[in-house]
């Protein structure tokens, strides 16, 4: 797999978890009674915490046959892939003295 798609995972899931929310990370098998698995971790459990509450779930498979689309930056004019500007991202960090 590409590292910019494993580092666009990365993205999400930090966000993720400064929004508060968890995350699971693993193979997603089932086992012969039918429950679901991330992992070793049962899906039932891990869904049970969000009873009655309004949510969103993203699922993502690490690997994937598809490449990831290329985008324009708004900014810059470059093309690039991932989930932000690694050029105007730079820059930012120079800019804060960060880089």
């Amino acid at each position: 797999m590409p590292a910019y798609r494993k580092a666009s995972i990365r993205e999400l899931k930090r966000q993720a978890l400064q929004l508060e929310g968890t995350t699971l990370q693993g193979v997603l098998h089932q086992d012969e009674e039918g429950r679901w698995y991330v992992g070793t971790e049962p899906l039932d459990a891990f869904l049970a915490a969000y009873d009655g509450e309004a949510m969103t779930l993203i699922a993502i498979a690490d690997e994937s046959e598809h490449p990831m689309e290329k985008k324009v930056c708004p900014t810059c004019g470059r093309e690039y892939v991932g989930t932000s500007c690694p050029y105007c991202r730079l820059a930012r960090l120079r800019l804060r003295g960060q880089g």
